[in-house]
């Protein structure tokens, strides 16, 4: 399963249909989704009061047959001072999901996170409208 973001969101929206139909049934497909958007939004930007699933930090989430789960994630600014902290806090909080084998996370730089990014949740908790 491959999840995109939402252009006007952070966070995962269904992609196209796979090219081979997924071995995990799609009820099960559907609880690891949304458990793993759940797992993300405990992740907060030690900067922001926001969660980094609010924030549109998540570019991509595919979850393999075997429950491998890759993640692509950016950061605000490739100098952000939580750059070591925050992919482990990601992967430690897919991987505590029932079900996901493992967690892996991949800093993808392009495109570049910019505030449109953000949900409307994040935008009200930062007074950004």
């Amino acid at each position: 399963m491959s999840d995109e973001p939402k252009p006007d969101a952070g966070g995962m929206a269904p992609a196209a249909a796979a090219e081979k139909p997924s071995a995990i049934p799609a009820d099960e497909m559907a609880r690891l989704t949304d458990e793993i958007v759940g797992a993300l939004k405990t992740v907060y930007d030690p900067e922001i009061p926001a969660d980094i699933y609010e924030l549109g930090l998540i570019y991509k989430v595919d979850i393999d047959d075997d429950r491998m789960v890759n993640i692509d994630m950016t950061l605000t600014t490739p100098n952000c001072p939580s750059a070591a902290e925050l992919p482990v806090q990601v992967e430690n909080a897919v991987a505590s999901v029932a079900g996901v084998r493992e967690a892996k996370v991949n800093i993808v730089w392009d495109p570049p996170w910019e505030p449109s990014r953000m949900s409307d949740e994040a935008r009200t908790v930062l007074n950004m409208w």
